[in-house]
């Protein structure tokens, strides 16, 4: 039986190209009005992902719905109540914002085309700018325009794959205002970024290394699960003290954040056991502080341990 409630539920979705298994037997449940951010390094999986719930490509193993609708079997249909913005901007710069938005709703074959690229151009701040030539625009102008032909058939589901890449900040909150909103009106989001704040923007959280989910959360359950404690060291010529701290077992992570050295690792007491003489013998000062979403997601994808507590 359908859960009503979960726009996405997939189980074991696969996905090979020749040899390469690209995603490898994932399970993503999204609720209906979510703002869900996929998560994860360049090459891990996500936008192979997004093609295969909207219908773009044919999973090679794995079952489940998107929207209700068999994502084996009935990718036609869900292609009609999706919304999807390419990585790569890929509407035609010499054409206007209103034509490119008129393609769109010929392409989808909608009516009162007239009106709704009205309201579309309206809803977004773009009616004033509606002869501007679409190659004329600023990259934050173009991810409007992008958002705005992804909502012209009012689709049920948005899936975004790394929309603000190479936008403003300023632009990069607007966009996020936008989708917030939209999901007020019971639109959901999946929104595939590897950016950590947009990442604590998002009400739940999927993060995809090598093809497969490695942690699933809210943020704040994210961080909490991962158990990794944090520790900021102070002081004089920090960067010469880098190598040195990296050779020490139980440091996962050894890295600068502005004028200060963040240090991550899974074993707390060992960690401390190392680090107060460390800093003391060097007149360091040495602060345990809350472990970030980035800390996390770096000590998830690292390749070795060097003997993590929980494991």
């Amino acid at each position: 039986m359908i859960n009503q409630q979960l726009v996405i539920d997939v189980q074991g979705l696969t996905k090979k190209f020749g040899n390469a298994t690209v995603v490898n037997g994932i399970n993503l449940q999204v609720k209906k009005g979510a703002v869900f951010g996929f998560l994860g390094p360049n090459g891990s999986g996500k936008t192979t992902t997004i093609r295969m719930l909207c219908g773009l490509l044919t999973p090679d193993g794995g079952s489940g719905q998107c929207l209700g609708l068999n994502v084996i079997t009935q990718s036609r249909e869900i292609k009609k109540q999706c919304g999807y913005m390419t990585q790569k901007f890929s509407l035609y710069g010499d054409l206007t914002i209103e034509e490119n938005l008129d393609f769109v709703a010929m392409v989808y074959g909608l009516d009162q085309r007239k009106e709704r690229i009205q309201q579309a151009l309206m809803d977004l701040g773009l009616y004033e700018r509606r002869k501007q030539l679409v190659e004329t625009l600023s990259g934050g102008w173009k991810q409007r325009v992008a958002l705005s032909c992804a909502l012209l058939h009012k689709p049920k589901l948005l899936l975004l794959d790394e929309p603000t890449a190479g936008v403003d900040p300023k632009a990069r909150r607007e966009f996020w205002d936008h989708v917030h909103d939209l999901s007020l009106q019971g639109i959901t989001a999946l929104v595939a970024t590897h950016y950590m704040d947009e990442a604590e923007r998002c009400t739940d959280l999927a993060y995809i290394a090598y093809g497969t989910i490695l942690a699933r959360g809210t943020p704040q359950q994210i961080v909490n699960e991962a158990k990794l404690s944090t520790w900021q060291i102070t002081g004089k010529n920090l960067q010469s003290h880098i190598t040195t701290l990296r050779e020490i077992p139980y440091l996962e992570q050894v890295g600068s954040f502005g004028d200060a050295l963040h240090i991550s690792g899974y074993d707390h007491d060992k960690m401390a056991e190392a680090l107060q003489p460390f800093a003391k013998q060097h007149q360091l000062q040495l602060e345990e502080i809350p472990s970030s979403l980035e800390d996390v997601f770096i000590a998830l994808i690292k390749p070795e341990s060097k003997g993590r507590a929980h494991e």
